[in-house]
């Protein structure tokens, strides 16, 4: 077994190598795993069901290995269907669920080796960007742990910051996989609509908004999950075509010099907090000594148009999961802002949900104009650090508009590419006065991924980043 200091120097990417060339048995590599999830855990709440006895014994009935055989990894307790593995999505009404197959996700991750440790919390049915709920308590920020880890992905994100496995499995929907990588100090790409399939389950989940990926310590684990789980499943509605020779290959060569338009503010001018626009300036700076053409400049579009109506269109896509009678009932089980998100969503029209989705559609191709002129984007990734527990919990029971606000205010930057379907990088690239992650977000035309992963790595080999919480247990 690995020490937790020998465990911290080594990603997934890393993890491999030593178990190809022998220095550690591929169980070793798992039961270190094992040891840190135990260790950190009742700290940091961000693991909610393990399976380690299952992932040893499917080890051992491996007759053959492969690159990530044996290799540890944590599955969201969210839109991601294991067979034996249950599924609560972070409701209480659905803990233990079996839901008796495996995702096309989970089915290529199974068949590339992984050993499935277990799921990572999130919030009742990802409606929030904090992970606490209900069933299963406080996920805590393992860099503060007064505060958010952040969501949906949080669970996922505090396992990987506070040392348990060097990346899990994530979702994004409005920002749910770069909040919460923001949030903790790590690596967070939503990838281009269709380059990761969302099947068998799922056709085309809230217009295309909604994806699956990964947080990650480093960029080439970014690439190398992507590499084992993207490409087009059988049935499904649409796909992108991925890069010859994978995702992985490309960080071999640098991505030439790109055009960077960035921005010091939210999209609609109003100021963030400044040690985000900080991240901003001091990232842009970086990027041009790398040699890019970096100049400020702001895509053209509605703000509060595209996020309003882009949020409410996946809250209405809910409506499609329960009947009317349910939703005009009491709903108990459920908590607070749940119930209101779920009536809200019984009470749009088909009008007015066709409406919403056009009158996206029109933001979008105005936003993604800018995308003719540069190539990348450049803005902060959240409106300052993680935020305290119970601020946007779903324990609380406000009106919908106003919880709205609150999540668009301290998330303003996520939601108009989940609308836009286009790549998204949180990168851990700064941290405030006192020591808490500041993220950006980097932003690539549709389809470009892999010139977004070869921009991350040639930032990340000219940055000194800091993606394990200095709180975290020994």
């Amino acid at each position: 077994m690995l020490n937790r200091d020998e465990w911290l120097k080594q990603d997934l990417v890393g993890l491999a190598e030593l178990a190809e060339t022998g220095e550690i048995s591929r169980r070793d590599i798992l039961l270190s795993a094992i040891a840190q999830i135990e260790a950190q855990n009742p700290a940091i709440n961000a693991v909610v069901l393990t399976q380690f006895e299952e992932a040893l014994d499917a080890l051992e009935k491996t007759a053959e290995t492969s690159r990530f055989t044996g290799l540890p990894y944590l599955l969201k307790d969210l839109h991601a269907p294991a067979k034996g593995m249950p599924l609560s999505n972070g409701s209480e009404m659905f803990r233990g669920t079996d839901m008796g197959f495996d995702s096309t996700t989970v089915s290529r991750l199974r068949a590339a080796g992984f050993g499935l440790l277990g799921r990572t919390a999130s919030p009742e049915f990802g409606l929030t960007i904090t992970t606490e709920s209900k069933a299963w308590g406080k996920t805590r920020n393992p860099w503060n742990t007064g505060l958010s880890a952040g969501g949906s992905s949080g669970g996922a994100a505090a396992a990987v910051a506070s040392g348990m496995v060097p990346a899990a499995h994530a979702t994004d929907s409005a920002g749910s996989i770069r909040i919460p990588a923001a949030y903790n100090g790590l690596v967070g790409l939503k990838p281009t609509r269709g380059v990761n399939a969302i099947g068998p389950h799922r056709g085309d989940p809230n217009f295309g908004m909604s994806h699956e990926h990964a947080v990650t310590r480093t960029v080439r684990d970014c690439a190398a999950l992507l590499d084992v789980t993207s490409g087009p499943d059988q049935g499904c509605p649409y796909f992108t075509a991925t890069p010859e020779g994978g995702f992985e290959a490309l960080l071999q060569r640098p991505p030439g010099k790109l055009r960077i338009g960035f921005l010091t503010d939210r999209f609609d001018g109003k100021a963030i907090h400044p040690a985000s626009a900080e991240a901003v300036t001091q990232t842009a700076q970086k990027l041009s000594a790398l040699g890019h053409t970096v100049e400020e400049a702001r895509p053209d579009f509605d703000f509060a148009e595209l996020t309003s109506q882009a949020f409410r269109l996946l809250v209405g896509s809910l409506a499609g999961f329960f009947s009317p009678e349910f939703a005009a009932g009491p709903m108990q089980g459920f908590e607070p802002m749940t119930q209101r998100t779920m009536r809200y969503a019984a009470g749009v029209s088909l009008h007015d949900y066709l409406a919403r989705y056009a009158a996206v559609n029109s933001q979008v191709r105005k936003m993604c104009a800018f995308f003719e002129s540069y190539d990348i984007l450049l803005t902060a990734a959240t409106n300052g650090p993680a935020h305290p527990l119970g601020l946007t919990s779903l324990d609380q029971d406000l009106e919908f508009d106003p919880f709205v606000d609150r999540l668009l205010d301290l998330s303003p930057f996520s939601v108009p590419f989940n609308a836009s379907g286009q790549p998204a990088m949180t990168l851990p690239v700064h941290q405030t006065a006192d020591g808490l992650p500041i993220g950006v977000q980097l932003v690539s035309g549709f389809g470009q991924d892999g010139c977004l992963i070869q921009l991350a790595a040639q930032l990340e080999e000219a940055s000194d980043w800091c993606t394990i919480a200095p709180g975290a247990l020994g």
